[in-house]
């Protein structure tokens, strides 16, 4: 499944808009001083509020541009909102996101995530 993201998220990178999030420092202390398995937890929990449900409150604007590492890799990976879900990664609109789903999408968060931590 691994090869599989990085595939998708080499492509998603090769888009402007996309390639231009990175983490800043204070997002990449928050990752080093959490760890990876709580910024898993946390994108799952965002995930499950802001872009599980079928119709999200404020689709395409219910995600910020910084303030939490996960909400920048969402920038980055396509995962912001249900057009981009839908356009980027093929999950269908105005259904809400079933487990594997779910999994999937925290899968590319947190591989973004600890790609940019570990990079330069």
């Amino acid at each position: 499944m691994l090869d599989e993201i990085d595939q998708r998220l080499a492509r998603i990178a090769s888009q402007p808009f996309r390639a231009k999030f990175h983490l800043r420092a204070p997002e990449r202390a928050s990752v080093q001083l959490r760890g990876l398995a709580t910024m898993r937890q946390h994108a799952a929990e965002i995930i499950g509020r802001r872009l599980a449900p079928a119709d999200p409150v404020k689709d395409g604007k219910q995600t910020p541009y910084r303030g939490h590492p996960v909400f920048v890799a969402q920038h980055a990976t396509a995962t912001c909102c249900r057009g981009c879900l839908q356009r980027w990664h093929g999950i269908a609109k105005g259904i809400e996101l079933d487990a594997d789903q779910r999994h999937y999408v925290v899968e590319v968060i947190t591989r973004w995530i600890e790609r940019e931590a570990t990079a330069g």
